[in-house]
């Protein structure tokens, strides 16, 4: 199967399905990422203050956690970090529109249309235009994803919230997810932060156990066509 996995920052997608990519890797399947945001520079009052070193690391960091969950392609596209409001939202989803085109997935990953990052409602919004079921599209399956410390802290204040009806089992591969999470070491934080890997696994675990598990991520399914 042809997976495409769609996140905002680099390291949303180890937090949202790292787990799941490292997975569907052993198991032979084709992976795509596509990192909307180039990250960081919202720290900055203007984005051309930020240290373009840091931009630059966090980047190698994300090829560098590409590799090692296995993902086959890693395309990132600069847009300004939480600050896609001030960006069309068609330029967007050209962006994706032309990926897809490029990499024709199946089954494709993104956020949570409930979050608190603005950024990941947009990548949310972006996708489903990118993905609507036209002919031919090859799209067949679209997921949503929850971010800890970004989907669950909207504390439910927009609607409708995070419900997840899909679980993948990474018993095998949680340990993978939590290992190169750790190489984002800007976003990586001590316990009780929910990117803390003690968190992480607690949430792999909490997830688990609701799908009869040992440890799992959780998803929500928008669209599935047969």
């Amino acid at each position: 199967m042809r997976i495409l996995v769609i996140a905002a920052h680099p390291d949303d997608e180890v937090l949202g399905c790292g787990g799941t990519i490292a997975r569907m890797s052993n198991e032979g399947h084709n992976i795509s990422i596509a990192i909307l945001g180039e990250g960081i520079t919202s720290r900055y009052l203007h984005r051309e203050d930020a240290d373009k070193k840091m931009v630059q690391d966090l980047h190698e960091h994300s090829h560098q956690v590409a590799k090692m969950l296995g993902a086959n392609d890693l395309q990132m596209f600069d847009l300004p970090d939480n600050r896609f409001d001030t960006i069309s939202l068609l330029d967007i989803v050209k962006i994706l529109e032309n990926y897809i085109e490029k990499t024709s997935p199946e089954c494709v990953y993104t956020h949570h249309s409930s979050d608190l990052n603005l950024d990941h409602v947009l990548t949310n919004r972006a996708t489903l235009i990118a993905t609507r079921p036209l002919e031919n599209s090859s799209v067949k399956t679209v997921l949503s994803y929850e971010v800890p410390s970004s989907t669950e802290w909207a504390f439910q204040t927009t609607r409708p919230g995070f419900q997840p009806n899909v679980f993948v089992d990474v018993t095998k591969t949680l340990g993978t997810k939590i290992e190169v999470m750790k190489l984002y070491d800007g976003e990586n934080r001590e316990y009780p932060h929910p990117r803390s890997s003690k968190s992480l696994r607690a949430i792999a675990c909490r997830w688990g156990s609701v799908s009869g598990l040992k440890a799992a991520e959780a998803f929500e399914l928008i669209r599935h066509i047969q």
